[in-house]
């Protein structure tokens, strides 16, 4: 059986989890990467990946490669995704899909018009805790969930700091909104409202208010009030001021609640399973979400989230954006 050829473009922090995950998962051939990066390629190198690019022009050129891993800052997604696509190779793409609506109806149409397969990087979906609530949810235990809660505060960009004893410089990108499209909201906030999206439906209204506790140009939390076509009312809750982890959602039913959350990792071990067996429990729905994008291609099926999920969740959020409620 033919193994699929994969590359990743961008071995930043998201980046290096997924080689790790590549280099483990069966029938999947990790043939190139590319970073700017001369020290990210060395550690590439270092675990034995023959071919590295600081040009992703040139993995792309590469024909035993089938699909491409993309996990580069927003602002790079559309011109990436678009070369990516007219090389004929499939594509994976970190969330968000873009940084505005209109490169992401671009990403879009560029897959479709050169039939290659667009799969969006949202690991909630692929979370077992998260996909035993859809199925308690769906069964219906929980009768109609009239009232939804999702809480996911994290260090953000300041993860760097958090996860080191001393100072490390957070990229410039980071804190453009020019280059993200918006802060936590859309950093944080795309993956519940995807998550709730493939719960609920689609959503009907959203309204938001942003909190600026750091003076940045971008909001550094955010709190929306969501509809969905199911009737279900969510409040969805991110922020980059936690030195911490917690993600966490709870259903309020007619007849019974439930809740799930993701669990912070513990550094020590995460590293340890990381070394030893290439993947962790923390980060066990990324790898889970890659063999699901490998065996879509082998079996020529449609991958979901698919491009089109990502171009939804975004214009949710720029509804978001352009509803904000102010509490004095």
């Amino acid at each position: 059986m033919k193994k699929v050829g994969l590359g990743i473009i961008g071995l930043g922090y998201i980046g290096k989890i997924h080689l790790r995950h590549c280099l483990r998962l069966p029938n999947v051939n990790l043939v190139a990467v590319s970073d700017l990066s001369k020290k990210a390629l060395n550690e590439a190198k270092n675990i034995d990946i023959k071919k590295t690019f600081t040009s992703y022009e040139q993995l792309l050129k590469e024909s035993n490669i089938d699909a491409v891993i993309i996990a580069l800052p927003t602002h790079l997604h559309l011109r990436c995704a678009k070369q990516a696509a007219e090389a004929g190779k499939h594509i994976f793409l970190e969330k968000p899909i873009a940084r505005n609506l209109q490169e992401a109806k671009e990403i879009v149409a560029f897959a479709q018009k050169n039939s290659v397969k667009l799969m969006m990087g949202y690991p909630l979906r692929f979370n077992k805790s998260f996909r035993e609530l859809k199925t308690k949810m769906e069964s219906g235990t929980l009768g109609d969930v009239e009232i939804a809660h999702a809480t996911f505060i994290s260090s953000g960009p300041f993860f760097h700091r958090a996860e080191s004893h001393t100072p490390l410089p957070v990229p410039e990108w980071w804190f453009n909104r020019e280059l993200t499209g918006g802060g936590a909201l859309i950093d944080l906030g795309s993956h519940i409202i995807d998550l709730f999206r493939w719960y609920f439906g689609e959503i009907t209204d959203i309204k938001s208010h942003l909190g600026h506790r750091f003076n940045l140009d971008l909001e550094d939390s955010a709190i929306c009030f969501t509809k969905f076509e199911s009737g279900t009312t969510a409040v969805i809750t991110v922020g980059w001021f936690l030195q911490g982890y917690q993600l966490k959602i709870e259903f309020f039913g007619t007849v019974d609640h439930a809740f799930a959350q993701h669990r912070p990792r513990n550094r020590l071990l995460t590293a340890t399973q990381m070394l030893t067996t290439g993947k962790s429990e923390f980060y066990r729905p990324h790898f889970d979400e890659l063999q699901y994008f490998v065996d879509c291609l082998k079996n020529d099926l449609l991958p979901s989230p698919s491009g089109q999920d990502g171009l939804k969740d975004l214009e949710a959020i720029a509804l978001a954006y352009n509803n904000q409620v102010h509490l004095d």
